[in-house]
């Protein structure tokens, strides 16, 4: 594995000195100092039930994440000695095979730190490979002098690379967009359980009150973490045609006003019917093949049709026109701005 020295764009949003870190770490998204393991035990990786052997002679399933660990152990952990010569030599020098060696050595504490959230709905393997991006940040940032084992200051930044892709993924929206959502995202549901546990009638206000945050914030958290994201394509039921985006609301129109307006358009076109029967030669022509006709012919074609001028069948719609207004007036309320105007020409 290797990684470059260059800026990581993602590492800005992470203070460099460790403790200013942990601070952030523990003020805005929950964690607790803890429960970060101080590294130089050496069994940090927990070993995943293994598959039971299949009988008959049939394959045992591929098990991807089975195999990562079996790839990481071949990586042995290093002591305080070699560890600080190998931080000041890519401290000082920029020394990418010492960087590289202090990675691999960690990689088990990765996965360690990835199984306190194999309960979370998020792939394990994606979560360490998350965690792997952070344990590279680590690395770039750490600073042997101080006198710190990589592996304490590496958990904080491999948390909160996990912490904030957990967030990231949570949904299909994206939430812990702002300070206030990612402290609610890993305290609300601990803060609920406290203070229940105390004897207290949990309610957004009281939690808002204790998370210092805003109490509409609480109240549309509690529904984003009781609820998860629907697809509007999704049938409402299994077998049913009817999904649910066929259930909201059509904001574009009233009910009543769509209702009002489909009687009116069909009250004008009844006596837009009767007034056309009532018509003869020539207007009962413009009328039905220009006014009510889908691909009106034009002006010409008529007046080709009966030997005379384009001028005077325009003559003869204009007074049709004229007489169909005043017509449909009579009948009609709130018919004054009606457009009879005919396109074609």
């Amino acid at each position: 594995m290797s990684h470059s020295t260059d800026t990581d764009p993602d590492a800005a949003t992470f203070p460099d000195d460790p403790a200013e870190f942990a601070e952030v770490a523990d003020a805005e998204i929950g964690l607790d100092p803890g429960d970060i393991p101080e590294v130089g035990s050496r069994d940090l990786l927990p070993v995943p039930s293994a598959p039971s052997a299949a009988s008959g002679g049939e394959l045992v399933p591929f098990d991807p994440l089975r195999r990562y660990l079996a790839e990481v152990r071949q990586y042995s952990y290093l002591d305080r000695e070699e560890e600080h010569a190998l931080a000041l030599a890519f401290f000082e020098h920029g020394d990418r095979e010492a960087a590289q060696r202090l990675i691999m050595a960690n990689l088990r504490l990765v996965v360690r730190l990835a199984y306190e959230y194999k309960k979370t709905p998020i792939n394990l393997l994606d979560l360490i490979q998350e965690g792997n991006l952070g344990l590279m940040a680590a690395v770039r940032k750490f600073d042997p002098h101080r006198g710190t084992r990589l592996g304490t200051y590496a958990a904080w930044w491999i948390k909160a690379y996990m912490l904030r892709y957990i967030m990231a993924n949570w949904k299909m929206v994206r939430i812990g967009t702002t300070q206030e959502q990612r402290k609610l995202f890993f305290n609300l549901l601990k803060e609920k359980e406290r203070l229940e546990s105390q004897g207290y009638e949990v309610g957004p206000r009281l939690l808002a009150e204790h998370l210092n945050v805003k109490e509409s914030t609480v109240v549309q958290m509690e529904q984003t973490l009781s609820t998860w994201d629907r697809s509007l394509d999704e049938p409402v039921a299994d077998g049913s045609d009817m999904t649910h985006g066929d259930q909201l609301a059509d904001p574009r129109a009233d009910p009543a006003e769509a209702a009002a307006q489909r009687q009116l358009r069909e009250l004008i076109a009844g006596h837009l019917a009767t007034f056309g029967t009532a018509l003869e030669g020539r207007d009962r022509e413009i009328f039905f093949e220009r006014l009510m006709s889908a691909e009106p012919v034009t002006l010409q074609e008529i007046a080709s049709r009966h030997g005379v001028t384009r001028e005077r069948v325009r003559q003869n719609e204009k007074r049709m026109l004229e007489r169909l207004r005043a017509y449909l007036s009579e009948r009609v309320e709130g018919i004054e701005g009606l457009d009879f105007s005919i396109s074609a020409e």
